[in-house]
């Protein structure tokens, strides 16, 4: 049997920016993750998960390429990463083989509900570890990202991949996302092989030197959030607003660029400065846009850190889901906590997940 594991992961900053090539942002890893073991099998495979209820998925082969039984076929990582996978195991002439996937994860709480923390991602990156390892194919940490994102966009084409990013390669890193319009036609081109590859315009990933004077707390609003849903929604409505939306991205950058600069300098006052300064952003993006990027419990959230001398701001697409705060080691963080209670925000008890192995150069 092999067992791997990918953990989740936060924005920090960058958040809707992130989704055009070139465009950085911060993301952290973090200590909760998916499971997935795989074991062989003949003849057919098999997916357990708790998506798909108690009865597991059977899959087989046939000229199609993979194929559900009873022809029941949802939209899912887990199928696209298996189906990227063997595509890539076909063209470098190794011999498919049967398995059997069980997927768990901690990055919901025990009534289902998720946290916010990259699920979709998480399992996408698992899977294919375990599959990396099933078939010795010895990819790099970036092979396995790129992987991972040729497999993802199959499914969501405007996926930024940071989050696949921060699941791959662990700890904090500054991320900027590839054209993947221009990777899906390397891969319609030239193969999965292929596309892995070449070089992807605006794709660019480092690690970052955690803050040695801040640490970082997260809440959980309980309010479910959909990052594509909001995505999409501000795609609708930028085009009539063409010139707001280039400043954004300007001004996104510049937060952004100051953060990582910060980061890199070791400056706590500069990262915290930041920190609101992208909040501030997101804020005149909602503003023009208007699609409820900051709710009243993550606006609670900030602003209770902003009160203690700390920088808060939601992670992600907003809309719910989890707010981030990085505050002094030193900082007396009792009455926060206590407003977060009265507030209905949950405080996670989350770590940084370290960074995994070196950034290598394919």
């Amino acid at each position: 049997m092999i067992t791997v594991k990918a953990p989740g992961k936060l924005f920090i900053a960058g958040e809707y920016a992130v989704v055009e090539p070139g465009y950085p942002s911060v993301l952290v890893a973090v200590d909760r993750f998916v499971r997935v073991e795989l074991t062989p099998s003949v003849g057919k495979g098999s997916i357990h998960s708790e998506q798909y209820g108690r009865q597991p998925l059977v899959w087989y082969r046939d000229a199609r390429g993979i194929v559900l039984d009873h022809d029941m076929r949802p939209v899912d990582y887990i199928l696209s990463s298996i189906e990227t996978v063997e595509q890539y195991v076909s063209e470098r002439a190794i011999a498919p083989r049967f398995y059997d996937l069980s997927v768990s994860s901690e990055l919901d709480d025990v009534s289902g509900r998720k946290f916010g923390l990259g699920s979709s991602a998480a399992v996408t990156v698992a899977t294919i570890n375990a599959l990396n390892q099933f078939y010795d194919l010895q990819l790099t940490p970036r092979q396995r990202y790129k992987l991972a994102m040729l497999a993802t966009i199959a499914v969501s084409p405007h996926a930024s991949g940071g989050d696949l990013a921060a699941s791959t390669f662990g700890g904090w890193i500054a991320y900027s996302a590839p054209d993947r319009i221009q990777v899906l036609r390397l891969r319609e081109a030239h193969g999965v092989a292929g596309a892995m590859d070449a070089d992807w315009d605006g794709f660019s990933v480092r690690r970052l030197a955690p803050p040695s004077d801040l640490q970082l707390i997260v809440g959980w609003t309980g309010e479910p959030a959909s990052t594509s849903r909001l995505v999409d929604d501000l795609r609708d409505r930028r085009w009539a607003e063409e010139i707001r939306y280039s400043d954004f991205l300007e001004q996104s950058r510049h937060d952004v660029e100051g953060l990582i600069a910060s980061l890199d300098a070791d400056d706590a006052e500069g990262v915290k400065r930041a920190i609101k300064g992208a909040r501030r952003t997101l804020s005149q993006l909602d503003a023009a846009a208007k699609v409820g990027i900051e709710t009243p419990a993550l606006a609670r959230l900030s602003d209770t850190a902003e009160a203690i001398g700390a920088a808060g701001k939601s992670s992600g697409a907003g809309g719910g889901d989890c707010g981030v705060v990085l505050a002094s080691r030193d900082a007396d963080l009792s009455g926060l906590l206590r407003e977060w209670e009265r507030s209905d925000i949950r405080h996670l008890a989350l770590a940084v997940h370290p960074s995994e192995g070196g950034l290598d150069e394919q």
